[in-house]
């Protein structure tokens, strides 16, 4: 129970001052410990290579929020839509890309309880998902991708806009040397 930090403050001290006069017990302690850690190791599910950035998007928004910046409200995404829309966020030297990430990175820019938008950038693309509450529409502004919706694909340039439908599989691949730069919006259905 120590080890799943399951006990009480008074357990806990307790099991503490026993470890520390009973090298044995430490050794069973550090033994159950990797028990455990094996354990949820091979019942881990795999995680959504974009779970990770789209957390520390949020993080982000909020550490901003918390700082005293003013909500701001960016243009809905649509077909109409034009990069210089933008511009007051594409510009700001906080939201830029950082020197180092894995394969993706995110600026939220704005966001109410229906819609969030942000600028990413995607070195090599987004897995398979498929959105059953919420449109994504993207507008690249750097580089060039595909997004495969169902069986069709889709080669996008910058300036380019494209809206995905819901409850159809959808995949982004880079096709540019360097990653892609995208306005994402997701909304909900």
């Amino acid at each position: 129970m120590y080890a799943l930090g399951a006990l009480s403050d008074e357990d806990n001290r307790a099991v503490e001052a026993a470890l520390n006069s009973d090298p044995s017990l430490r050794q069973e302690l550090h033994e159950v410990e990797l028990a455990l850690e094996s354990y949820a190791m091979m019942h881990a599910l795999p995680v959504d290579p974009t779970a990770k950035p789209m957390l520390l998007a949020v993080a982000n928004f909020q550490e901003r929020m918390n700082s005293g910046e003013l909500p701001s409200s960016p243009p809905a995404l649509n077909a109409a839509s034009r990069i210089s829309d933008f511009a007051p966020w594409l510009d700001r030297t906080d939201l830029q890309e950082p020197s180092e990430y894995e394969s993706m990175y995110g600026h939220i820019i704005g966001a109410d309880e229906t819609k969030s938008t942000l600028i990413v950038w995607l070195k090599e693309g987004a897995p398979d998902e498929t959105h059953t509450d919420e449109y994504e529409k993207f507008l690249v502004v750097e580089g060039t991708c595909e997004i495969t919706i169902g069986d069709t694909v889709h080669s996008l340039k910058s300036g380019d806009f494209l809206s995905i439908p819901l409850h159809i599989s959808h995949r982004v691949e880079v096709t540019s040397h360097l990653r892609c730069k995208v306005i994402l919006e997701r909304a909900a259905a």
